[in-house]
């Protein structure tokens, strides 16, 4: 499967976003998604995940209630809706799939398909 991440882009914080992952080569509802986020010098860091059907989600402390991950199977696509954005959320985000349901979910060596990035930059 391939994955294109879009979406990014310049906010003010306490605005909103919405990233997109498309998915083309295979059915999108044979995966699980993640989005992952890499700040500046940093490895990627685990930000949500949605199961195949899109009924179980995992995410970190500081995204929810903020962050929502969706799917539409039919259409290939995998959505994260970011609320109340701040500028510690600036950073490039990765949406990323496999087609284990894993534990270790956080970790980015979870996941064997990745999309390239999209710069999500939020102004104080």
């Amino acid at each position: 499967v391939q994955l294109q991440a879009s979406g990014g882009g310049l906010v003010q914080a306490g605005g909103s976003l919405r990233l997109s992952c498309a998915a083309s080569g295979r059915t999108l509802s044979s995966y699980v998604v993640a989005w992952f986020r890499q700040f500046p010098g940093k490895d990627r860091a685990f930000v949500v995940r949605i199961d195949w059907s899109g009924s179980v989600t995992n995410s970190i402390d500081s995204v929810k209630g903020r962050f929502t991950i969706s799917r539409d199977n039919a259409k290939n696509l995998v959505y994260l809706e970011m609320n109340s954005l701040k500028p510690e959320d600036t950073a490039v985000y990765y949406c990323a799939a496999d087609t284990y349901y894993s534990n270790t979910y956080v970790h980015a060596s979870s996941y064997r398909y990745w999309g390239q990035g999209t710069l999500v930059t939020v102004s104080s």
